[in-house]
């Protein structure tokens, strides 16, 4: 009889032995989980802001500032025995288990002084060396990022809400351009000046035998009435007058990026007619499409029903806006946005009260 309540001890200890892992699994797995939501949720956000941009409507952030979940994990076991004298012995063995999950999510409102004059501020042309050495392109950094160089402007009315009459913009985009072919010929690098000061940042383009007689280097020598020969320009901001030693460069402001990316917005005919956003149109009264502007870095779509393939979509006044899924230009345009975002605002921290949601229950 002992030995048999002992076999019944041992097979529940077992069961509850075998039930230990369920902690650290379910870390494994939630922690993927919330990863990706979180991910996805921040990506709708962004392309949230850019249609209201576009619709003249007012951007609005929220930052998920902590994610804590509590975890209920219980198990029971249970046995009985019964030894009749005159027939074989019976055991009954029962095992219980519960499990269950409170997550708790927190949202700080981006908002306040702080957080707006760091929208309104010109992107630091530091921040502009940082993207360019972390891989990104330079003709898709200047394009988002610079409103004009060496006084060639880059659709700077565009750096704010959807203008009425055609920018200027295709010079500075052959500028781009050019710069572009000459970072994948590795004749361009652009660093700080050799006393170290970062806040004196210089463009250093090398040229060898070859290179010099490229047709990109003397149309951008050309565009930006650079002297020839000269392998180094120093970039200044905020100066009006240019000349061939020097490169000046005026930022835009990351609100005023964002502006500019929200320009690849479409929208419904039935939303222009009703005057919701605002047409383009050239000197002849003809409609003006921004694809010419901006169909090379970005592309968002709408659609009356949800698109089954999106890479990023969001539902606003009734429509779909989205960013295809095989579109790789927009999605890197899209990524590099983020990556600005949290350059310029993310170490701003909101004083305002931080809401707190329970999620489920």
């Amino acid at each position: 009889m002992r030995g048999s309540i002992l076999c019944v001890l041992a097979m529940a200890a077992v069961i509850l032995a075998g039930c230990h892992p369920a902690g650290p699994a379910s870390v494994g797995t939630g922690r993927a989980s919330y990863n990706m939501v979180i991910q996805r949720t921040n990506n709708e956000q962004l392309l949230l802001n850019l249609v209201r941009l576009r619709y003249r409507d007012t951007p609005y952030f929220l930052e998920v500032s902590s994610v804590a979940t509590t975890f209920d994990f219980t198990a029971s076991a249970a046995g009985a025995i019964s030894l009749p004298e005159s027939e074989s012995n019976t055991y009954d063995l029962g095992a219980g288990i519960s499990f269950s999950e409170q997550p708790t999510v927190s949202y700080t409102p981006l908002q306040g002084e702080d957080f707006v004059r760091q929208l309104m501020s010109p992107i630091d042309l530091n921040t502009i060396i940082l993207l360019y050495h972390s891989g990104w392109s330079v003709e898709r950094i200047f394009r988002v990022c610079l409103q004009s160089i060496n006084n060639i402007p880059n659709a700077p009315s565009a750096s704010g809400p959807t203008p009425g009459y055609v920018p200027k913009y295709k010079s500075f985009r052959e500028v781009a351009r050019c710069l572009r072919q000459l970072q994948l010929k590795g004749a361009l690098d652009m660093c700080h000046a050799p006393s170290g000061d970062p806040n004196n940042p210089i463009v250093e383009i090398h040229i060898s035998n070859e290179v010099l007689q490229s047709s990109e280097v003397r149309q951008l020598y050309d565009l930006l009435g650079l002297e020839y020969g000269r392998s180094s320009f120093p970039v200044i901001t905020n100066v009006r007058a240019a000349d061939k030693t020097r490169i000046v460069t005026r930022s835009r402001s990351l609100m005023g990026s964002l502006f500019f990316a929200s320009q690849s917005v479409e929208v419904s005919p039935d939303d222009e007619q009703a005057g919701h956003v605002t047409i383009t149109r050239d000197e002849q009264g003809n409609r003006f499409d921004w694809r010419q502007v901006t169909g090379e870095l970005m592309h968002i779509h709408w659609s009356e029903q949800k698109p089954k393939n999106a890479y990023v979509a969001v539902g606003y006044r009734g429509r779909w806006f989205y960013i295809d899924d095989s579109d790789l230009t927009s999605k890197s345009t899209f990524s590099l946005l983020m990556q600005l975002f949290a350059l310029q605002a993310g170490e701003i921290k909101s004083t305002a009260p931080v809401l707190t949601l329970p999620v489920g229950g």
